[in-house]
């Protein structure tokens, strides 16, 4: 799904997606001359793969994301939230993928590994 970065105005535009099994929805508004802000939620369920064990579970995702959304070249790079889309036009599925490949690539636990007291041996 994408939108025109210019066909965002000063209230608020809902959109909502959903891509195997993620549903992802919110509004956008024009915040400055290049700004937009974005406001969601991010829910559904992810398979994961524990980091510990190596089984596959599903996990629970339920997330509110704020974002800053560009339409030129930052040259000050201090915030992390913000995507610069410099074609312009706002590529919704491209913010869901990058939020999904964002929690699958942090460490996890499967709920048997994070409820267990045994320590881990790790050997060099």
């Amino acid at each position: 799904m994408k939108i025109k970065f210019d066909k965002v105005g000063s209230s608020e535009k809902p959109f909502e997606i959903e891509s195997e099994g993620i549903h992802f929805g919110g509004s956008l508004r024009k915040d400055g001359y290049h700004r937009v802000a974005l406001k969601a939620r991010i829910y559904g369920d992810i398979a994961l793969d524990c980091d510990r064990c190596g089984n596959s579970y599903n996990h629970k995702l339920d997330n509110s994301i704020a974002l800053s959304l560009r339409d030129e070249v930052l040259k000050d790079k201090e915030d992390l939230d913000i995507i610069e889309f410099l074609d312009g036009m706002i590529d919704i599925s491209y913010i869901l993928e990058s939020e999904v490949n964002a929690q699958k690539s942090t460490y996890h636990h499967c709920p048997k590994c994070d409820s267990s007291e045994e320590s881990i041996e790790i050997e060099f």
